[in-house]
């Protein structure tokens, strides 16, 4: 019995067993001829171990690669589109395999060209591959056929590559009113971080999932102008949002205008926080709600002669007009989605027609407090905190309500997943093992 010892710990093979061994190719390791005790296998050929495909340790990022068979690449399209060029001259049974790397090729696709030889029978046009996720193996079949795709699909993700998102979404705060007029209402606030409670006492919501790859926009509300005049009404904040192809928008609604007492009057409006009723003789006129889960009703100043009333906000309902007392602005509602606590979302103060003449102080979190004609203009809701303007008394001085301050979208993401890829210029910090992403003008967030 003749023995072949083939590889390293060896394998025995018993000649006896193999007819023709002496022809036979030995195709799975190299054979020792030293080891070779039968004279009749002295014509054995060995053919040396394949090892596969030589996997690129090295990740493709760029515009162009030339591909080498037997090699296979991992490439990632995130910034740019690849074109692939195949060898010029091939043997049958040479192959190449390719694999989306960052699952982006729907996005940058790939393109293949054959460098002469056909694929799939042709020479054109050039294949693409422009699907997430996909892999293609390729194999030359001979010059007629060329190269042939037998691996040519996508692959889903066998476990979940979402992550979850925490976010703060504050919408544009209302103007305050003119001539004895109500204060502005804070824009919508929803929240999701850490249990703390979104606007009008509403609860925490839920965190949303983002994907890698994924565009996430964020559209930061402006507050509502104030105004000079009393023929027309003063503004409402605008809505902010978070949108994404994969999650419900998140969408806040812009605070509510106080309320003008000259005529032509016109009332609060309704919006996150609802607007404060402005002031009037005989009697003032009410406020306008908020938005269920998002903000507080404005004060009302039918009681009142005179004398304004708060705007809502997201934490408290705006004050009422007391005789001569104008109505504070409601409160605003506490965050530490940035890793301390902020309060934002208050609503704007008002003032009275009658001597000796007071404002009110806005909400806490950035409202405007009221002002009066002996003093100045009403006084702005605080930038990036959606809070309502101070209304303002005019006759006979033109002075200007207070505007609605801009809102915020903030993003808690953790930090192993941050992607780092941003629009907007939003400013970026750290708490813990969370990335914080505050967004003070519109942009986007790509997973």
């Amino acid at each position: 019995m003749a023995i072949i010892k083939i590889g390293n710990p060896a394998i025995d093979l018993d000649a006896a067993e193999i007819p023709n061994l002496d022809t036979a190719k030995i195709t799975t390791g190299t054979l020792d001829a030293g080891r070779i005790n039968n004279a009749s296998l002295a014509n054995v050929t060995a053919l040396p171990f394949s090892a596969g495909t030589d996997w690129q340790s090295t990740i493709v990022t760029g515009t162009t690669l030339t591909a080498v068979a037997g090699k296979g690449y991992w490439i990632d399209t995130t910034s740019n589109a690849c074109t692939v060029t195949l060898p010029a001259s091939a043997s049958v049974g040479d192959f190449i395999e390719f694999s989306d790397y960052a699952r982006t090729w729907g996005t940058n696709a790939v393109t293949i060209n054959t460098n002469s030889l056909n694929f799939q029978g042709n020479t054109s046009p050039n294949p693409i591959y422009n699907t997430n996720g996909q892999s293609v193996k390729i194999i030359y079949s001979g010059a007629s056929q060329g190269w042939i795709p037998t691996v040519d699909d996508d692959v889903t993700f066998e476990t979940d590559p979402s992550y979850p998102v925490d976010f703060l979404v504050i919408a544009g705060g209302g103007a305050g009113g003119y001539d004895q007029g109500g204060g502005g209402g804070a824009g919508g606030y929803r929240a999701s971080f850490n249990s703390e409670t979104s606007g009008g006492g509403g609860s925490s919501e839920s965190s949303l999932r983002f994907n890698v790859g994924t565009v996430y926009t964020v559209t930061v509300g402006a507050g509502g102008a104030g105004i000079n005049g009393t023929t027309t009404s003063a503004n409402e904040g605008v809505n902010s949002s978070l949108s994404g192809s994969d999650i419900t928008t998140i969408t806040s609604i812009g605070g509510g205008r106080g309320g003008n007492y000259n005529q032509p009057s016109y009332g609060a409006s309704t919006g996150g926080s609802g607007g404060g009723g402005a002031g009037g003789s005989p009697a003032g006129l009410a406020g306008a709600a908020g938005t269920s889960n998002q903000g507080y009703a404005g004060g009302s100043a039918t009681g009142a002669v005179s004398t304004g009333s708060g705007g809502g906000g997201a934490g408290a309902v705006g004050v009422n007009a007391s005789g001569s007392t104008p109505g504070a602005g409601g409160n605003g509602v506490a965050s530490t989605i940035t890793g301390s606590s902020v309060t934002r979302g208050g609503g704007g103060g008002s003032m009275t027609a009658i001597s000796p003449y007071s404002a009110s102080s806005g909400g806490t979190g950035g409202g405007g407090a009221g002002s009066i004609n002996t003093g100045a203009n009403g006084n702005n809701g605080t930038a990036n905190t959606g809070s309502g303007g101070g209304g303002v008394w005019n006759p006979p001085n033109p002075y200007i309500s207070g505007s609605g301050g801009s809102g915020v979208v903030i993003l808690r993401v953790p930090t192993d997943n941050y992607s780092g890829t941003t629009s907007g210029s939003p400013t970026v910090s750290t708490s813990g093992s969370d990335t914080i992403i505050t967004f003070n003008a519109s942009g986007s967030y790509t997973g």
